[in-house]
C-alpha cells in the first residue's frame, strides 16, 4: 500500500466521522421544535399550584407563561421512567426544574436536550440503580453517546419541591448543567447568559467562595468546591430555593445572579413549607434506609460530578 493510498483512507475515515458527527449533531440541536396549540389542562394547573411554589408566586400573566413554558418543553422533551412509572406529577416537576432558570428569557429554547431519563432512585458511573455497588449520583447531563439526555432520580427530582427550606434541588442543579452547556462547555461560566462585563466579578467570587467552603466557612453546599461548573450550579439552587438568605449571606453573589438568570428572585413571595427532616429519620422517599444514607446524601456533600 502506498502513501497516497494511506492518505486517500485517512481523509475518507475523517470525513466519515465529520458525517456521522454533523448527523448527531443535528439530531440533539435541530430537532423540529413543536409549540402548544392546545389550552394548558385544569389538572395540570392544579398540580402545579400544589407542587411547584414558584409558579405559586407569580402574578396571573406570569403563570400564563410558564404554563405555555411548560407545555413546549413537555412537547420537544420525552420523559421516560427507567423501570419506574412516570406520572403527570413527575412530568411536571421536571418541566419545572427546566422552565424556572430561563423564566427570565422569554425566547429560550432548550434545543439541547430531546430525553429525560427517571431511575428510580440513586445510581453510580454505570448506571446502576439496584443491588449493593456503590450508588450515589442524584442527576447527570450526559455527552458523547448520552448527547441530549439527562438522567434524574425520580427520588431526588421529588424531594427537591417536597422540602423547599433546604436550598437545594437536584433536578434545577442539572438543568443549570445545561444552560451552562449551551456554550459549547460546561465550566461555571455561562457566556450565553451573561455578559461579558459581570464575567470576571463572576469568576473572583466564585474563586473567593470555594475558598471559604474548602476552609468551612461557608454556608454555601460543600459540594459546590468540586469545581467551577459544579459550583455555578449548587449556588443556583440556593438562588432559586432560598434566594432571601443567599442575599442576607452573600449579596455581591445574590446580585450578580439576578443578572445572570434576569431574575429578581428576592421580590418572590415564596411562602416556604418547613420541612425537618432528620440525618437518621427514615427517607421520605421511602426506600427504607436513613435519610443520610439515600436522597439526604446531597446535604453531606457526597453528589457526584455531573457528566
Amino acid at each position: 500500500m502506498n502513501i497516497e493510498t494511506i492518505q486517500i483512507i485517512i481523509v475518507v475515515f475523517v470525513f466519515c466521522i465529520l458525517i456521522l458527527g454533523w448527523r448527531s449533531y443535528r439530531k440533539v440541536a435541530h430537532q423540529k421544535w413543536k409549540t402548544p396549540s392546545e389550552p394548558f389542562p385544569d389538572e395540570w394547573k392544579a398540580l402545579l399550584e400544589q407542587e411547584v411554589l414558584f409558579y405559586d408566586s407569580l402574578s396571573e400573566e406570569e403563570q400564563k407563561r410558564f404554563e405555555y413554558k411548560v407545555q413546549e418543553f413537555l412537547l420537544n422533551c420525552r420523559i421516560t421512567g427507567v423501570k419506574t412509572d412516570v406520572d403527570l406529577r413527575d412530568k411536571l416537576l421536571v418541566a419545572s426544574s427546566a422552565i424556572i432558570p430561563i423564566f427570565g428569557f422569554d425566547s429560550w429554547k432548550y434545543t439541547n436536550i430531546r430525553e429525560v431519563l427517571l431511575y428510580p432512585n440513586m445510581f453510580n458511573e454505570n448506571f446502576e440503580f439496584e443491588g449493593n455497588s456503590e450508588r450515589r449520583i442524584l442527576g447527570m447531563v450526559g455527552n458523547q453517546n448520552m448527547e441530549g439526555v439527562m438522567i434524574l432520580s425520580k427520588e431526588a427530582l421529588r424531594l427537591g419541591f417536597k422540602n423547599e427550606s433546604d436550598k437545594q434541588n437536584t433536578a434545577i442543579h442539572e438543568f443549570v448543567h445545561l444552560i451552562d452547556k449551551s456554550d459549547g462547555q460546561i465550566d461555571g461560566l455561562p457566556k450565553l447568559l451573561m455578559d461579558r462585563q459581570y464575567a470576571i466579578p463572576w469568576i473572583d467570587s466564585m474563586n473567593k467562595e470555594i475558598e471559604r467552603i474548602y476552609d468551612g466557612e461557608s454556608d454555601v453546599n460543600p459540594y459546590g468546591a468540586t469545581n467551577k461548573a459544579e459550583f455555578f450550579s449548587v449556588i443556583s439552587e440556593y438562588f432559586f430555593e432560598r434566594p432571601d438568605l443567599l442575599e442576607k449571606k452573600h449579596p455581591e453573589l445574590y446580585a450578580l445572579l439576578e443578572k445572570v438568570f434576569n431574575q429578581k428572585m428576592v421580590d418572590r413571595k415564596l411562602s416556604k413549607k418547613q420541612a425537618v427532616i432528620g440525618r437518621n429519620d427514615p427517607c421520605v422517599c421511602d426506600s427504607g434506609e436513613k435519610f443520610k444514607h439515600c436522597c439526604g446524601s446531597v446535604h453531606y456533600g457526597k453528589r457526584k460530578p455531573s457528566e
